[in-house]
């Protein structure tokens, strides 16, 4: 059975950074495109990034770009969102997916920027 687990998130202050991570289990993590997707209090769950399996193809939501940064390591099963200039809209719960419409994705882990 698939599993997906973020961790990392936690309050950061505005202008701050912080660094999520999603390990992988279950199924051949280096086979699959991987995405991150967000939540906030009261909205639809939104797309914020994906990312092709051996990394070749990167693409952002317009709200992120560049201020947000993904990555993987295939050899950890592991995806990563590195998150700077956070602002107090970036607050969310933040998942990784293994599908392009944010169904097959973990419990998520709250970012909260805030002074």
């Amino acid at each position: 059975e698939a599993q997906l687990v973020e961790s990392g998130g936690g309050l950061v202050q505005p202008g701050g950074s912080i660094r999520l991570s999603c390990v992988a289990s279950g199924f051949i993590f280096g086979s699959y495109s991987m995405y991150w997707f967000r939540q906030a209090p009261g909205k639809e769950l939104e797309w914020v990034s994906s990312m092709s399996k051996y990394g070749e193809d990167i693409y952002y939501a317009n709200s992120v770009k560049g201020r947000f940064t993904v990555s993987r390591d295939n050899s950890k099963n592991t995806l990563y969102l590195q998150l700077n200039s956070l602002k107090t809209e970036d607050t969310a719960i933040y998942y990784c997916a293994k599908d392009g419409r944010g169904e097959e994705r973990g419990q998520g882990t709250q970012v909260t920027v805030s002074s």
